[in-house]
């Protein structure tokens, strides 16, 4: 197979070094790509464009309908190459092909819902003096830099990109090292659809590498980052060096909150799917189950009941559940299980790998009882698809059980006493509460974003907007 290509102010093209890595199909340790292995170099070389893309007179003249009709034209062309980009992203992946045909679909609305606001990003008049006309403009930043992780690639490059596109920036991605495929092919329809020259440019590589040059670079105006907490700290060190503005997007450790009164077979099919959704492997998993005592022991059989009829396999074949990402990722969720051990928890379900199922990395889905509120497995991010469950007698002690990690993405409250729900929303701190429904990634309208650890800034809706624009001030004195 012929190595693929970095893209950079419009071409196709290797990268300075002429290195390449593999990628491979998580599910079979089959090599899918030679991909180019980018560094400072090609970063500085992306950025560059971007720059002289975003200066030009053609850009500064481009009109924001303009910019919306190429983004309608972009998610035309994800819908019509929708079948082999769900290819691309399951065997990269290894998430199911369902999963992976979702995440299509919403890319396609990323940027459809942008492309209707891109010629109405408003500034206000402000009464100042009856000689005195005041108004505000909301202007892009300039060039943006969009880190973008492995769990959802094409989902998550295209829900930073279009936004900053439709405000009138040129970017810069750098696609996990993991899974680089379809931000290449991206790239391409970008290309197709008619994307000036420079607008948009794809640089892959390793985190440590490209994406730490891209982090670092004085030339860039704002950094969108989604992973983890020490990688997004080490984004923020770096963009504090040149003043940066950055929207982080990084872990979470999302509780889902059961009270006796609430629809529970409804709740239990959605406790699980908020845990196998993509292996486990999402910032907004509802990876802590808090349960009322009185129904403790009769919902978490519900829950493990429905774990049980999980099919885990390879993405191809449309299981419940894929692969996890890498064998790293794998060991760091067997190294949790030891923690269970030591800590005398009990695994009432799965807590080991899934051997019989392939060559691939695959773990079976898992549900750890007997936790403390402290303990590690309550407390960290595993990442995989592992429930930790925990009993609560009141209201008040779930909302302080709920709050009681370091992070605040996703909540989601079950219970048919909506005095009850408002109480409990009102009071968990995370950025996102669902009642009676649970889940963040096809919510393109919806405000998404982080309390505390989860990071800061905001993605998604109308809100997104904020991040990729700055205001201006103008003040005009006139007289007769």
């Amino acid at each position: 197979m012929k190595p693929l290509q970095i893209f950079i102010n419009g071409r196709w093209t290797d990268s300075v070094s002429g290195n390449h890595f593999a990628t491979i199909n998580p599910a079979t340790m089959e090599e899918i790509a030679q991909v180019p292995r980018g560094d400072k170099a090609d970063i500085d070389k992306a950025v560059e464009a971007a720059r002289a893309a975003f200066e030009s007179e053609e850009w500064k003249n481009f009109l924001p309908a303009d910019r919306g009709r190429i983004m309608h034209e972009i998610a035309r062309l994800i819908r019509e190459q929708k079948e082999e980009l769900i290819q691309l992203e399951t065997r990269d992946t290894g998430k199911p092909l369902a999963q992976a045909a979702v995440d299509v679909e919403v890319a396609a609305r990323y940027f459809e819902y942008y492309a209707g606001v891109a010629d109405k990003i408003l500034g206000e008049t402000i009464p100042i003096r009856s000689d005195v006309l005041d108004f505000t403009l909301r202007e892009p930043l300039g060039v943006t830099a969009h880190i973008v992780p492995w769990n959802y690639p094409i989902q998550i490059a295209a829900r930073s990109l279009a936004p900053a596109f439709a405000a009138g920036n040129t970017s810069v991605i750098k696609p996990a090292e993991d899974t680089p495929l379809t931000a290449l092919r991206l790239a391409a329809i970008c290309e197709q659809a008619g994307m000036p020259k420079g607008t948009v440019n794809v640089v892959t590589g390793y985190g440590s590498e490209a994406g730490a040059a891209l982090a670092a670079h004085p030339d860039i105006d704002h950094i969108t980052f989604t992973g983890s907490v020490d990688t997004g700290t080490e984004v923020m060190k770096a963009a504090a060096v040149n003043i940066k503005p950055v929207t982080l997007e990084l872990g979470g450790k999302s509780p889902n909150i059961v009270f006796e009164d609430a629809d529970l077979e409804e709740a239990a099919q959605w406790v699980v799917r908020s845990i196998i959704q993509n292996t486990g492997q999402t910032c907004s998993a509802g990876s802590r189950l808090l349960v009322e005592r009185s129904i403790y022991s009769s919902f978490t059989s519900m829950v493990k009941a429905n774990m049980e009829k999980l099919r885990v396999g390879a993405g191809e074949d449309n299981p419940d559940i894929g692969p996890i990402i890498s064998e790293k990722q794998l060991q760091r969720i067997e190294s949790y299980m030891e923690v269970a051990q030591k800590e005398r928890a009990t695994i009432l379900l799965g807590g080991k790998r899934c051997e019989e199922v392939g060559n691939g990395f695959f773990f079976e889905p898992t549900i750890i009882d007997g936790v403390t509120t402290d303990s590690r497995l309550a407390q960290e991010e595993i990442f995989g698809p592992v429930l930790v469950v925990l009993p609560f007698d009141s209201p008040q002690e779930a909302v302080k059980i709920a709050n009681d990690t370091a992070y605040g993405l996703v909540t989601g409250v079950w219970t048919s006493n909506i005095h009850k729900a408002h109480w409990v929303a009102s009071r968990v701190r995370s950025g996102q509460v669902f009642v009676n429904n649970y889940g963040a990634g096809g919510g393109v309208e919806m405000t998404f974003g982080g309390y505390r650890k989860s990071g800061f800034g905001r993605e998604k809706g109308l809100e997104a907007l904020k991040y990729y624009t700055q205001v201006k001030n103008v003040a005009i004195k006139f007289q007769i």
